[in-house]
């Protein structure tokens, strides 16, 4: 009598565990930084429409964006360029100049901060041929 109750406990404790491992896949994917290809795509989508909105509003040329944010989609550049000029035309809005450099690309190496515009050679012979007061 106690394997008859036994059996069917055992098979209830299973599939709850199973169930309960199986919820946990999107928990573990988000911790493991996994991310669902339909999921990113749309992601990617979003941001390149941003990014060709900004463009747009700063005045910067369409293939100026497409060149510094390369690992954007085109196609979604495009539409939020063309989107936000649209809105800007229908507005009378004037372009919002750049305060910052682009930044760079992926794969490219940073300036360091801590180097001056021009060399320092060329700084020494102006201050050298400033006439002394």
């Amino acid at each position: 009598m106690f394997d008859q109750v036994l059996k069917p406990m055992h098979a209830l404790l299973i599939a709850c565990s199973l169930l309960l491992g199986l919820s946990g896949c999107d928990l573990i994917q988000q911790k493991l930084g996994i991310e669902a290809p339909a999921v990113k795509a749309a992601r990617l989508d979003a941001e390149g429409q941003a990014v060709g909105s900004a463009c747009r509003q700063s005045g910067r040329a369409i293939e100026d964006c497409y060149s510094i944010y390369s690992w954007l989609s085109k196609a979604s550049i495009y539409q939020g360029w063309r989107d936000m000029d649209a809105y800007m035309r229908e507005n009378k809005l004037e372009t919002v100049e750049p305060q910052l450099p682009p930044p760079q690309p992926p794969g490219t190496r940073k300036k360091k901060p801590g180097l001056a515009e021009e060399p320092a050679s060329e700084a020494t012979t102006e201050q050298k041929a400033a006439p002394k007061q």
